[in-house]
């Protein structure tokens, strides 16, 4: 299974807008900056977003996106959704005329299980998760740091 870039898209510029959320509101360009997504991409990822209600934007020369929603209120599997991805793993999952196996392929069940598991994952994340994970990792990479420059000191 691979994930939509529009959605690994989408979902590194809410996480980047839930961590900047206490400044003023934060321009695209920035976002893309520290994200690394094309801005003319971005800008149809926010607009997307937007639509969904999960970022609002503010025009004029100190506008730019934030955060509709609190960052623990926005899932991930909203994000798929809200981003036009209900692409199933296998096309007959969405519709079993379409193979003459249906009627007796037990691989479809394998397939609507797998789904149904990635769905609960992603319903059970939230932007808010990834932001706590993220903090999580960057202490701990600067603690680490911190050792091993301390070791070095003291050899």
């Amino acid at each position: 299974m691979q994930i939509p870039l529009k959605v690994d898209y989408g979902v590194r510029a809410l996480v980047d807008l839930a961590i900047h959320r206490q400044n003023a509101p934060v321009r695209a360009s920035e976002i893309a900056g520290r994200t690394m997504i094309p801005e003319a991409y971005l800008a149809q990822v926010l607009h997307a977003l937007g639509k969904a209600g999960m970022v609002k934007a503010q025009r004029g020369p100190h506008g730019g996106h934030m955060l509709a929603l609190d960052p623990e209120d926005i899932r991930l599997s909203e994000v798929m959704e809200c981003l036009g991805v209900s692409e199933n793993l296998v096309f007959c999952l969405d519709d079993s005329a379409v193979c003459i196996h249906a009627p007796s392929c037990a691989q479809r069940e394998v397939w609507q299980e797998v789904e149904l598991a990635v769905y609960r994952i992603l319903d059970s994340r939230t932007i808010g998760h990834l932001v706590d994970r993220s903090n999580e990792i960057l202490r701990s990479r600067a603690s680490g740091t911190q050792t091993v420059l301390l070791q070095n000191r003291r050899n």
